[in-house]
């Protein structure tokens, strides 16, 4: 059965994709941690992260750091965060965001955005991806 991140990324579910290639794809969380924090998922739906190739471990890398120099120019911040737990959602992937301190990594301090909100995040992000 599909994960809940492999419906986002074919189209079934709503979301915000801001990076699409033929290994991953990134999109808004609806929760974000700061305005632009996505999600880097590989198109594999493979649960751990661990157990992904080497080849698709450096893709996602490379595409989160692209996306995260986008989120400072777009959204502003001192640093970009990181983080790879896995817990909610079956599927490997990585949370991506602006931050501007330790504050801003409590995934329990969750922002609540309306769609409107997350469009314009998206649009702006896409933008700055050259995504269009």
């Amino acid at each position: 059965m599909a994960t809940l991140f492999t419906k986002i990324i074919g189209g079934e579910i709503p979301g915000q994709i801001v990076w699409s290639d033929d290994v991953c794809a990134a999109f808004l969380d609806i929760e974000p941690l700061t305005r632009g924090h996505a999600l880097v998922v590989p198109r594999e739906e493979v649960d751990h992260w661990i157990d992904l190739d080497a080849a698709t471990v450096s893709h996602l890398m490379e595409v989160a750091a692209r996306i995260g120099r986008a989120q400072l120019a777009t959204f502003g911040g001192e640093r970009v965060g990181m983080i790879v737990q896995g817990f909610e959602v079956p599927h490997a992937h990585l949370h991506v965001f602006a931050a501007n301190g330790p504050g801003d990594f409590d995934l329990a301090a969750r922002m609540r955005l309306s769609p409107a909100e997350l469009a314009t995040d998206g649009e702006a992000l896409r933008t700055a991806l050259g995504q269009r």
